[in-house]
């Protein structure tokens, strides 16, 4: 007997984070490993990436992470994967590959297993087989995965659209999708990004003609905002200043070496006697390229409008030049970026996101995936909830039966016994793991909440100091406060706390002991009810007892 699960623990009812695993019998095969970026509520924390506990426990049936191309939101996770697992087989095809290489080298993390596939060739696990085919998206060798069993293929799309137009190493193979599409293939995995936007996605996706009107129409320096791997773009903003004068600067370490690496490669054709350096930086018109980081999307621009930068000092005459469409998880971040600018009287041109859309597949290029694939059972993954619920509303229209259409979220599992669906709601547990700066380690809920309460309301200190000997009180209870209250016009309430403290410290103090734990936690308790009362809110409460 065959049993087939498939679940997801990352990337169901959200924008990125993506992370899909296909069991099948004792073998486990993942699919992709990204990030996502935080909202309002996660203070301080600068991506959040799955929780891999099911991995680490389970890592003898793992057959390995293949990522479908090298975006933050599928391969972002991967270094922090790689720490605590340093032996998991990621299977990655030739670009994809070299861009997880330069991501592991700026994060200082040691692989030992790096696998480098090629499309149309096989990779055989006994009696399974994982297919690459190459398909289209903004950066070179984007792969769609057929998992073939016994039972039939499960089939990931990745991120991909439709565009015959496009370049060898962007162009999708139609051909083997429509191959694949006459076997047999048991469930497809498709994204739901761009579910409700009608028609074909292209050529909206395509903006060299934008990127000349803001050449034309601005003659002085541009600064351009890039995603470092969005490759693509970066080649129509150099096709497009190669029919100027001007020259283009490339900033930082890290889109240096995309950049000259992919050049390396051929996946971009660009010449170089176009790129200047740190000295062309104050020519009239020149092109200064920067991108995003992983921990913090627009920071660079964030750096050169707060002028702390190095090399880069803004002038009146610059323009600034967002190259990507606005995209879930940085919509704030990006309107204040833009609006800093404004303030700062510094022209900002951005792309419309109703005008402009990211390489994902909108209503059409989904619904010629489905046909192509043909497949028994269709599982929208990839998006928030609402826009799953209209990809399989696609599915239902072209014919697909609604109880063969699979709405999940992070964690529930789709069981396939023998090749046929069994309900039996399970799931396993999911979490996220929340990064901040450098650390690899997850900042956790306790953390976010006490920054949630620092936010909110504040800090108050409580400081007392005894005599070593006697254990008596050398001095006044002391009171500070930090985002609480106005001091000077609440005098007294603090006053009172102080009272309160020192008679709580007194009463736990007996025959030269004191109780420090008890004094601490009636403090807190005792405190956090009194400021409620007075100010309706709750600090942070911290007590420090020294002896001398």
């Amino acid at each position: 007997m065959s049993k087939i699960n498939i679940f997801a623990l990352g990337g169901l009812n959200e924008d990125g984070k993506n992370m899909y695993v296909v069991s099948v019998d004792s073998d486990i095969y993942v699919f992709d490993a990204g990030l996502k970026y935080p909202k309002d509520r996660y203070l301080g924390i600068d991506y959040i990436i799955p929780s891999f506990d099911y991995l680490k426990k389970n890592i003898k049936k793992v057959k390995g992470i293949f990522l479908s191309h090298g975006h933050e939101s599928n391969i972002g996770a991967i270094s922090d994967i790689l720490m605590d697992l340093p032996n998991i087989p990621i299977y990655a095809t030739k670009y994809t590959m070299e861009i997880l290489k330069i991501q592991l080298e700026f994060d200082n993390v040691k692989a030992n297993n790096l696998r480098e596939i090629k499309f149309n060739v096989p990779i055989s696990f006994g009696n399974n087989s994982i297919f690459p085919i190459r398909v289209t998206h903004s950066i070179p060798d984007s792969t769609l995965y057929v998992l073939n069993t016994k039972d039939g293929s499960i089939v990931y799309t990745g991120d991909f659209i439709f565009d015959p137009t496009m370049p060898e190493h962007f162009s999708c193979d139609i051909g083997r999708l429509a191959y694949v599409g006459k076997q047999n293939v048991l469930c497809l995995l498709t994204e739901s990004m761009y579910s409700e936007k009608p028609g074909f996605t292209t050529p909206e996706h395509r903006v060299g003609g934008f990127i000349r009107k803001v050449l034309h129409e601005n003659e002085s320096r541009i600064i351009m905002s890039v995603l470092p791997a969005h490759i693509y773009r970066i080649q129509e903003i150099f096709d497009e200043v190669s029919k100027t004068n001007r020259s283009i600067v490339i900033m930082g370490k890290l889109l240096n070496e995309i950049i000259n690496r992919s050049i390396d490669m051929k996946y971009l054709n660009i010449n170089r006697n176009k790129i200047g350096d740190l000295s062309n930086l104050n020519d009239k018109g020149v092109i200064v390229l920067v991108s995003d980081l992983k921990e913090k999307p627009y920071a660079n621009l964030e750096r050169i409008l707060k002028d702390n930068d190095k090399y880069i000092k803004l002038s009146s005459d610059d323009t600034i030049f967002i190259t990507e469409p606005m995209y879930m998880g940085v919509e704030k971040r990006m309107v204040y970026i833009m609006d800093e600018f404004a303030r700062r009287r510094i022209n900002v041109v951005a792309l419309s996101s109703k005008e402009h859309l990211l390489f994902h597949p909108s209503k059409e290029d989904i619904m010629l995936m489905i046909q192509l694939m043909n497949p028994k059972y269709y599982f929208p993954v990839k998006g928030n909830y609402k826009d799953q619920v209209e990809n399989g509303n696609l599915a239902l229209k072209l014919g697909i039966k609604k109880d063969k259409i699979l709405l999940k979220q992070n964690g529930d599992i789709v069981t396939f016994v023998n090749g046929k669906l069994e309900e039996n709601f399970k799931s396993i547990k999911v979490d996220e793991v929340l990064i901040d700066g450098k650390s690899q380690n997850d900042i956790g809920e306790v953390v976010l909440k006490d920054r949630e309460m620092l936010a909110e309301a504040g800090i108050v200190i409580v400081t007392a100091t005894l005599d070593k000997k006697t254990k008596e009180m050398l001095t006044d209870v002391e009171i500070l406060t930090r985002g609480f209250i106005y001091v000077k016009d609440n005098m007294d309430i603090l006053k009172e706390a102080s009272i309160i403290s020192e008679q709580i410290i007194k009463n736990n103090t007996t025959n030269n002991y004191v109780d420090y734990n008890n004094i601490k936690q009636e403090i807190r308790s005792t405190l956090g009810k009194y400021f409620y009362d007075e100010a309706e809110c709750r600090p942070m409460i911290i007590t420090v007892i020294g002896e001398i």
